[in-house]
Formats: C-alpha cells, sequence, structure tokens
C-alpha cells in the first residue's frame, strides 16, 4: 500500500489527499511533525532530500517528492491528466505557475500570516503582496470563458492552484477581486467536494499559531 508521509495544515498534503480521495486510492498515512524538526532528521531527508512534506513512498520503498510531482504520478492513465499532448501541456503550464507563482508566494505569506511570523519577516511583505495581486490576475486572465485551467474538465492543474489559491483571503487577498477566480474555486469545491477540509495550523501544538 502506498504511504503518504504528510502534514495536516500543509496544503501541500492537501493537493495529494485530495487526489487520492478522487481517485479511491487507499493509503497509510505517515504524519512528520515539522515543527518539531522531524523534516530535517536523517530518516525523512533520506525520503526527500529536500526535508519537506508531503513525501509519497510506494510499496517498494521508492519515493517521490514535490506536491505536484506526485499529483502527475497518481494521475497518469487517467482523465485528472490528459493523454492528448497539448492538454498535457497545458496541466503542465499550470503546474509550473503554481510553484513558481502561487506557492511561494500566497502560500508563504498565508503561512506566516497564521502562525505569528509576519512581523519577523515584514521586509519581505510588500513584495510578497505586489507578487501575490500579479498572480491572482494572470489566473483571472487565464480563466477567463474557460471553466477550468486546462479546458472543460477538473484536471490536476485545478487542484494544484487551488490549494493555496482558494486560501488567499488567509492573508489578505480580496477573490471577490477577481470574479473569475472567484467562480472557478467554486467549480473546484464542488467537482473535489468535501470530504478533505483544511486544517488550520493551530491543531498543532508546536506551531504556535
Amino acid at each position: 500500500m502506498l504511504t503518504l508521509h504528510d502534514y495536516l495544515p500543509s496544503q501541500n498534503g492537501w493537493k495529494i489527499r485530495v487526489l487520492l480521495g478522487l481517485l479511491a486510492i487507499a493509503y497509510d498515512t505517515r504524519m512528520v511533525s515539522i515543527f518539531e524538526g522531524e523534516s530535517r532528521s536523517e530518516a525523512f531527508l533520506a525520503l526527500n532530500p529536500a526535508g519537506a512534506v508531503p513525501v509519497l513512498e510506494l510499496e517498494d520503498g521508492r519515493t517521490i517528492a514535490e506536491s505536484n510531482a506526485i499529483l502527475a504520478y497518481l494521475a497518469e492513465g487517467t482523465p485528472l491528466l490528459p493523454a492528448d499532448r497539448y492538454q498535457r501541456a497545458k496541466v503542465m503550464q499550470w503546474l509550473f505557475f503554481e510553484q513558481y507563482y502561487v506557492e511561494p508566494v500566497i502560500g508563504t505569506l498565508r503561512f506566516w500570516t497564521l502562525t505569528g511570523r509576519l512581523e519577523r519577516n515584514q521586509a519581505l511583505v510588500a513584495g510578497k503582496r505586489e507578487a501575490g495581486t500579479r498572480a491572482l490576475a494572470a489566473l483571472e486572465r487565464g480563466l477567463a470563458g474557460t471553466p477550468f485551467l486546462a479546458g472543460d474538465a477538473l484536471s490536476i492543474a485545478d487542484i494544484a492552484v487551488y490549494a493555496y489559491g482558494h486560501r488567499a483571503e488567509d492573508c489578505g487577498f480580496r477573490l471577490a477581486d477577481y470574479p473569475s477566480v472567484a467562480a472557478w474555486t467554486g467549480r473546484v469545491r464542488d467537482a473535489i467536494g468535501p470530504d478533505q477540509p483544511v486544517h488550520p495550523y493551530g491543531i498543532d501544538p508546536h506551531s504556535a499559531a
């Protein structure tokens, strides 16, 4: 059986839980105590040299790190990763967009905000907010005239971008300012269903949230 090395408040981990649920894939969970330093332990670094969750451990012990790489692995051969060459490239386009422009900006600002780290990173906040505004504006343009990022159906691109994108209001952005994005978040929410809640950092007593 697959094993997901996970941390519940991580939206990168959330992506994988959503996809495993949609595909009805059974898996075991191994929780990693990030704020206690477990992700920097030798044992965990042997799974992922970058020391970050999530990590998917295969039945034979091999591992895959980076959430979007895990999404692509799990979705292979399903409609969530189209076989059509152009559509697949569009999925990859948005997966790269998420890792360059969404997770490092909105994800980071959200983490700082929800764990009380905003003030100590104040010198970087203005630049992050400007970059977040540009990312949401690009997403707004990308969703003009299309229900989902790669076309007419949900794909792993939507799951990836939605993970932190739909939580942008946690760190001060207004999704109402981006009507195409707001409408898209509703479609994605309906498509994935209610079974994978977003967990607050406050559930972890070590997070100082």
